[in-house]
C-alpha cells in the first residue's frame, strides 16, 4: 500500500489555560500592624493560538499533537502583586486551514495569510485580589476572586489548498499528466484509477516572470458527494480555487454527460462553486483530427470556453495558459 504523507485533517484535544486565583492577603509587618489589603491578582491564563506558515503544505506536523493543554495563570501574592500569566501555545498551520468546534461543527478561525495570529482559545482571566474590594466602607475585605476557567473541548483543523486554478476530472483523464507537463510537480502517474490520492500542487510559469498555481484533487465519480469513490473527503479543495478547469479525455464515451455528472457532483457538495469560471479542455487531442474536434465541440456547452489540448505532444498548452491567465485576472 502506497504510504502518504499528506494530511488535510486532524482532531485535538484543546484547553486553554485557567486564570489565577486572586490573593486574599493583609499589610503585616513589625511597622504597620494594620496596614489593609494588599492582596494582587492572578494572572492570566495561557491563550491557544493559530499562526499562518506558508512554508508548510499539510498538517502532517500536528498529526500525533493529540493533547493541546495551555499552562495556567499562577494566583496573586501579596504586596498588590499579579501572578504571572500562563505561556500561550502557538500552533503553525498551513494557509486555508479552518478550525472548527467538533460538537457544534462551527467555524471558530480561518488562516489564509502567512503570518497571519488568531487567538483560538482565550486563556481564563485572572481574578482580583481583595485589594481591589477596598471601598470607605469596607476598609478590610476578605475575599477575592477565584480565576476564570479556560475553555476546552474537541477540535478540528481542516486544511483547504489554497491554488488559482483546480484540476477537476473523472479519473484516468490526464490530470496528473497535464500538471507534470506545465509545472514542476512530479505527481504519480499510472494507468488505472485514482492514481492521484491526494492534491498535488504545482506553480505554472507564465510570460515575463508571471505565474500562477494549480492544484491536481483526486478524481471525481458519480456520486462523490455521497461518498462514493474517495467520496467528498477532497471536494472541499475545490472550494478555495479561483478558476475550474475540467478535464475531459478526448476518448471519452459521451463528452457532455461527463460535464454534466462532474458538474452534478460540485453542485450537489456545494452550490456555490457554480458560480467559479469553468473552462472545458479535451486532453489526449493529439488521437483526433479536425472532423472529430468539430464533432465533440458540439456536444460541449457553448457557454463555456473549451479548447483541445496533449500534454504528450504539447498542443494547446500554451493557449490553456493564456485562457487560464486571462480569466484569473479578468
Amino acid at each position: 500500500m502506497e504510504r502518504t504523507n499528506f494530511i488535510d485533517y486532524i482532531r485535538i484535544f484543546a484547553r486553554s489555560g485557567h486564570g489565577g486565583a486572586g490573593s486574599r492577603h493583609f499589610m503585616r509587618n513589625k511597622l504597620t500592624a494594620m496596614g489593609g489589603p494588599d492582596g494582587g491578582d492572578g494572572g492570566r491564563g495561557g491563550h491557544i493560538i493559530l499562526r499562518g506558515n506558508a512554508q508548510l503544505w499539510t498538517l502532517l506536523h500536528l498529526r500525533y499533537y493529540k493533547n493541546v493543554l495551555a499552562e495556567n495563570g499562577e494566583g496573586g501574592s501579596k504586596n498588590n502583586c499579579t501572578g504571572r500569566d500562563g505561556n500561550d501555545i502557538i500552533i503553525e498551520v498551513p494557509l486555508g486551514t479552518i478550525a472548527r468546534d467538533e460538537e457544534t461543527g462551527e467555524e471558530e478561525v480561518e488562516i489564509l495569510e502567512d503570518g497571519q495570529e488568531v487567538v483560538w482559545l482565550r486563556g481564563g482571566r485572572g481574578g482580583l485580589g481583595n485589594s481591589n474590594f477596598a471601598t470607605p466602607t469596607n476598609q478590610a475585605p476578605d475575599h477575592a476572586q477565584p480565576g476564570e476557567e479556560g475553555v476546552e473541548g474537541w477540535k478540528t483543523l481542516e486544511l483547504k489548498v489554497l491554488a488559482d486554478v483546480g484540476l477537476v476530472g473523472f479519473p484516468n483523464a490526464g490530470k496528473s499528466t497535464l500538471l507534470s507537463v506545465i509545472t514542476a510537480a512530479r505527481p504519480k502517474i499510472a494507468d488505472y484509477a485514482f492514481t492521484t490520492l491526494t492534491p498535488q500542487l504545482g506553480m505554472v510559469e507564465y510570460r515575463e516572470g508571471r505565474s500562477f498555481c494549480i492544484a491536481d484533487l483526486p478524481g471525481i465519480i458519480e456520486g462523490a458527494a455521497e461518498g462514493k469513490g474517495l467520496g467528498h473527503r477532497f471536494l472541499r479543495h475545490i472550494e478555495r480555487n479561483s478558476a475550474l478547469l475540467f478535464l475531459i479525455p478526448a476518448d471519452s464515451a459521451d463528452h457532455r454527460k461527463e460535464f454534466e455528472i462532474l458538474l452534478s457532483e460540485l453542485e450537489q457538495y456545494n452550490e456555490e462553486l457554480l458560480q467559479k469560471d469553468f473552462l472545458i479542455a479535451i486532453s489526449k487531442s493529439d488521437m483526433l483530427d479536425d472532423e472529430l474536434k468539430q464533432a465533440i465541440a458540439a456536444e460541449l456547452p457553448q457557454e463555456i470556453p473549451h479548447l483541445f489540448i496533449s500534454s504528450v505532444s504539447n498542443q494547446g498548452l500554451i493557449t490553456l495558459k493564456d485562457e487560464l491567465w486571462k480569466i484569473l485576472n479578468k
